[in-house]
C-alpha cells in the first residue's frame, strides 16, 4: 500500500504523468484518513492530522514520488443562472440562507438537485439546466486543503 505525503492543486501539475487514478464523491473527498482503491487496483493511505479537501483534478503525491489524479464521481446537479450580477447575489443570498453547498462555476451556481430549491429559485427567476457533473462546493468553514506535505 502507497501513503499520500502531500496533494498537488489541479493546474499545477501535468495530469497526464498520473500513473493512475481515484474517482470520488464529494463526501469521500473531504477526509482526513481513508483508503483509497485506485482504477488500476492499488491501494493509497491518505492519512493525515487534519481533514483534507480533495477537489477534482488535484493530484496525490505518493510516498515513490508518483501520482494520482483525483476524479470527482459525477453526481446530479443543477446548473443556476441568473440575468446579471445583481439577480446572482441575491439567488445566492437564498441559498446561503438555506446552508445549501454552492460550487461556482464563472457566472453561474451550481447545487445538487433538490426539487423544493429549484422551485423556489425559478420563482425568483433563475433559468436552471440539470446535469450530471463533479461537485466541488465552496468550503463552509475554515480550510485545510493543499497544506498537507511529507
Amino acid at each position: 500500500m502507497h501513503r499520500v505525503t502531500s496533494i498537488k492543486p489541479g493546474g499545477d501539475w501535468d495530469a497526464s504523468s498520473a500513473r493512475d487514478r481515484v474517482v470520488l464523491d464529494v463526501g469521500d473527498r473531504n477526509r482526513r484518513r481513508i483508503v483509497l482503491t485506485a482504477e488500476k487496483g492499488a491501494e493509497l493511505l491518505l492519512d493525515f492530522s487534519q481533514p483534507v479537501r480533495l477537489r477534482d483534478g488535484d493530484g496525490l503525491v505518493l510516498d515513490d514520488g508518483s501520482l494520482v489524479l483525483v476524479a470527482g464521481s459525477p453526481e446530479a446537479l443543477v446548473e443556476v443562472c441568473a440575468h446579471n450580477a445583481r439577480d446572482t447575489v441575491r439567488l445566492a443570498w437564498h441559498l446561503g440562507n438555506r446552508h445549501t453547498e454552492v460550487q461556482i462555476v464563472g457566472d453561474h451556481i451550481r447545487i445538487r438537485r433538490d426539487h423544493v430549491l429549484e422551485e423556489m429559485l425559478r420563482g425568483l427567476g433563475a433559468h436552471l439546466s440539470p446535469l450530471d457533473a463533479p461537485f466541488d462546493p465552496e468550503p463552509s468553514g475554515p480550510s485545510h486543503e493543499h497544506e498537507h506535505g511529507a
